[in-house]
């Protein structure tokens, strides 16, 4: 009985002790399983969130025609982006004014995305030509050579008469850069109106930074690396407004970004100029200037980088032809007077480069503005 009742107790003491002991192991074994499981859920998503930067990464260092695509895609907008066998950006759309113009606006409350794309990886920031022209470009090869080995730094848009039929050879720069154009008569809103959907196409390239108003007639003053950083350099547009009756009015304008969003939108100011502004009033000189000086004076330098030649008398600038090219008359256009440049740090320096453009240049100018160009204008062979 006494060996019995020890076993017994033995037993029962190994019941007490034994359920106590199954709690915890299985309480610690749970922990440990929930422990595992966390692990091997945090190493899952860690790998997936590496995988997805990997990809959004090269993502962003994929050709700018794929961001001017998502920016131009919805269901109401055919948007096509094209390249040729020279790189050449070919941009084509349906779209009326109007619709383009909403499209632009809309890239101005959308600022999130070129946060995001420019913070991802330093962007290129690329000065956009805009040449306004009731035909061809009689300049062109000059033009060619100035743009020559600076690809990826310039966008090139043309506006001129939908009859006009081109023939630029593919290695130009000015090969299919046409955009839809409409006719435009002297003195009249079609000449605003070529201008807003000049800068209008050009907006639709995020890269585009500054914007360059340009005749059929107008040259470079200095190389293009001179030009980039000039304008590149500093945060204000050159655009010039006076009130003086005396002074001529000029349209030719160099305009940043955010400026050139702002001439977009606007809808109050251009319908009173196109009622009320009449001849001596044309609006092609007196909107963007006054419109600018108005409400965005502060964004403006208050001088245009075109130099134009108003001495002779008449309603027209002087036009220049063969005998007029010479290395003195181009370095005294260059270099006649001083001017404040204000950089990007707020740094004001006085400068001798005043204008980086001229008109009016004639067909017949090309020959000698070739010979001299790579001794006075730093380009060229």
């Amino acid at each position: 009985m006494g060996t019995t009742d020890q076993n017994s107790k033995r037993e029962e003491e190994h019941l007490i002790i034994s359920k106590p002991l199954r709690l915890i192991l299985l309480r610690n074994g749970n922990h440990v399983l929930r422990s595992l499981f966390f692990i091997i859920g945090f190493s899952v998503g860690l790998f997936f969130c590496l995988q997805l930067k990997a990809f959004h990464m090269s993502a962003t260092k994929s050709k700018q025609t794929l961001w001017s695509t998502l920016l131009l895609f919805n269901h109401s907008t055919t948007m096509e982006i094209k390249q040729d066998q020279s790189q050449t950006q070919i941009l084509q759309h349906n779209m009326t004014d109007q619709e383009l113009f909403t499209k632009i606006s809309s890239l101005s409350t959308s600022s999130w995305f070129w946060r995001r794309h420019n913070n991802d990886e330093k962007m290129v920031l690329k000065v956009a030509f805009m040449f306004l022209t009731g035909g061809g470009l009689p300049l062109a090869d000059l033009w060619d050579k100035f743009f020559e080995g600076h690809e990826g730094f310039y966008s090139i848009y043309v506006h001129t008469n939908p009859s006009f039929q081109e023939h630029y050879p593919e290695t130009s720069v000015f090969y299919s850069r046409r955009i839809p154009s409409q006719a435009v008569y002297w003195g009249t809103s079609t000449m605003v109106d070529a201008e807003r959907r000049l800068l209008a196409n050009a907006l639709l390239d995020e890269s585009n930074q500054r914007f360059v108003l340009l005749s059929d007639s107008c040259i470079p003053l200095f190389n293009f690396t001179t030009i980039y950083e000039y304008l590149t350099g500093t945060n204000l547009s050159y655009i010039g407004s006076f009130d003086d009756p005396r002074t001529p009015g000029s349209q030719w304008f160099e305009t940043t970004r955010e400026l050139a969003l702002h001439i977009i939108e606007d809808t109050v100011y251009y319908k009173i100029f196109d009622q009320y502004c009449k001849p001596p009033c044309y609006m092609d000189e007196h909107y963007i200037p006054t419109f600018v000086h108005m409400l965005h004076g502060e964004m403006s330098a208050n001088r245009s980088l075109t130099w134009v030649d108003w001495s002779r008398a008449g309603p027209h600038p002087a036009r220049f032809i063969w005998p007029d090219v010479t290395d003195e008359f181009l370095n005294r256009i260059r270099f006649t007077d001083k001017c404040p440049y204000y950089g990007k740090d707020s740094e004001n320096i006085t400068s001798s480069k005043c204008v980086l453009f001229a008109r009016k240049f004639t067909k017949e100018t090309l020959e000698p503005l070739l010979r001299i160009s790579p001794l006075v204008l730093g380009f060229g062979p």
